[in-house]
């Protein structure tokens, strides 16, 4: 399970007429810890600021999800509710949690919801669904460069062609492998 750290930087920024004004905004990032999290802002803003920054929080979030998408224009975040009975009591249990969508409008965050949770094995119910300050979201590994050397996700490995260089096994109609295992094994002495 992520853990998602949001992060608020302060920075002075050029609007649409040409003044600078100052800019508080806030990101999300994937992080360990706070200290990781610190780290991370930082060099992300690096890239994207031009002049002074400072990042002025970094608090933990409940965010449990990201549902993201190519079509939207901003992040909405929801809190929906999983239903479940306890089977002793016979009791509704509802178990809140925060989902963050990449959206076009309320009515397509709500849609891309249902969507991601379709199958689930728990009932569940979109409380809310607000429009979030978050400006952009830094999973752990988003690019192929952000990870570190040697470490590569395990469905590149089983889709490539490493495991097939070895020949596959073959049968022994004539029984010349056993007797080859035979030669190498020393019988076992009963008392």
């Amino acid at each position: 399970m992520n853990t998602w750290f949001e992060c608020t930087a302060k920075y002075i920024k050029m609007d649409e007429n040409g003044h600078e004004k100052k800019a508080s905004e806030t990101y999300l990032l994937d992080a360990i810890s706070f200290t990781e999290a610190e780290s991370r802002i930082y060099k992300e803003l690096q890239t994207m600021v031009s002049g002074e920054f400072s990042v002025s929080r970094i608090s933990k979030t409940r965010i449990s999800e990201i549902i993201p998408s190519d079509t939207g224009d901003r992040w909405y975040k929801a809190k929906v509710a999983f239903i479940t009975v306890d089977e002793e009591s016979g009791k509704e249990k509802r178990t809140s949690q925060f989902v963050l969508v990449f959206s076009g409008n309320v009515k397509d965050a709500f849609d891309q919801i249902i969507e991601a949770m379709h199958g689930m094995m728990a009932d569940f119910e979109i409380i809310g669904i607000n429009e979030s300050t978050i400006i952009d979201v830094f999973p752990y590994f988003s690019d192929k460069d952000d990870r570190p050397a040697g470490v590569d996700p395990v469905e590149s490995f089983l889709s490539s062609n490493e495991l097939l260089d070895e020949p596959p096994f073959e049968e022994d109609p004539e029984g010349t492998i056993e007797d080859d295992f035979s030669e190498d094994l020393d019988p076992i002495e009963e008392e």
